[in-house]
């Protein structure tokens, strides 16, 4: 590769970069809130926090539980240093910054982690603790957005080394926008699901 067609190629990221960027602190600012709350129930168990709608839209029952701190620290602590690297990440990516393929696979497993971790508090949420947090779902759709970025970069870059007809075929998957489907269906079904798991709880409450 010339360094013209790498330049072209970074070029070419712009647009997932951006999202990946805009993903990432949206992600950052929802974890500063839910440490910001955590902090605030270590200090006073009884604290009603602002997303405490009702007894099921609720931030600080699922705060409470035992799932929000797996490690024995609260999980927001994870994303208060996770998210700061994908910016770093995604900022040099805008400047043309070409990772090499190791990097590049391994902040999609680093990542990959954290998206099955979400996934799983989320399922918490929905069969075990049975509330719902409004900042956690969006740390839950700014992970699946963030990861499906990275993703898409790696399999531009042939980061699996995929053989030449495959990653043809893959180019133009990436080409038609299957991706984006795959994400937006995604998003869909986890809106769909709260809506019918939650929705009569939080929706009187609106006026709506």
């Amino acid at each position: 590769m010339t360094e013209l067609s790498a330049t072209e190629r970074a070029s070419s990221y712009r647009k997932t970069y951006i999202v990946m960027l805009i993903s990432s602190v949206v992600s950052l600012v929802a974890a500063l809130v839910l440490s910001v709350d955590a902090i605030a129930l270590a200090k006073n168990a009884a604290t009603k926090l602002s997303c405490d709608v009702n007894a099921i839209v609720s931030c600080g029952k699922v705060a409470r539980s035992w799932q929000s701190s797996l490690l024995g620290f609260p999980n927001s602590f994870i994303g208060l240093i996770c998210e700061p690297v994908v910016i770093v990440i995604a900022v040099a990516g805008l400047g043309l910054v070409m990772f090499p393929k190791w990097f590049l696979k391994a902040a999609l497993a680093i990542y990959g982690f954290g998206l099955a971790f979400a996934f799983w508090l989320l399922s918490q949420s929905f069969f075990v603790i049975k509330a719902f947090c409004p900042w956690c779902l969006l740390v839950t759709i700014s992970t699946v957005t963030v990861f499906s970025t990275m993703l898409r970069i790696n399999l531009r870059e042939n980061t699996f080394n995929a053989a030449p007809a495959r990653q043809e075929k893959i180019s133009n998957f990436l080409d038609r926008g299957w991706d984006h489907v795959i994400v937006t269906a995604v998003y869909s079904i986890i809106i769909v699901a709260i809506f019918f798991k939650y929705g009569k709880y939080f929706l009187p409450t609106f006026g709506l």
